[in-house]
């Protein structure tokens, strides 16, 4: 997964901060912190997927309103 920002006019700040925005959308950071932290029961990953799911409707509906 190569995500590249390119630099213009010399702006670094912004070209990191489109590097990192790009990171985020694609999920980077997350999949590397499931991996470090190795296995995790079927039951325990069902029930993390879920809450995340809650969290993510409870935010759309604040931003909805």
């Amino acid at each position: 997964m190569s995500t590249v920002a390119k630099v213009k006019d010399g702006n670094v700040e912004s070209a990191i901060r489109a590097l990192k925005q790009k990171n985020a959308r694609d999920g980077l950071l997350k999949k590397v912190r499931e991996r470090q932290n190795g296995y995790k029961k079927p039951g325990v990953r069902k029930r993390e997927k879920k809450e995340e799911g809650i969290k993510n409707t409870r935010k759309r509906e604040r931003n909805n309103r």
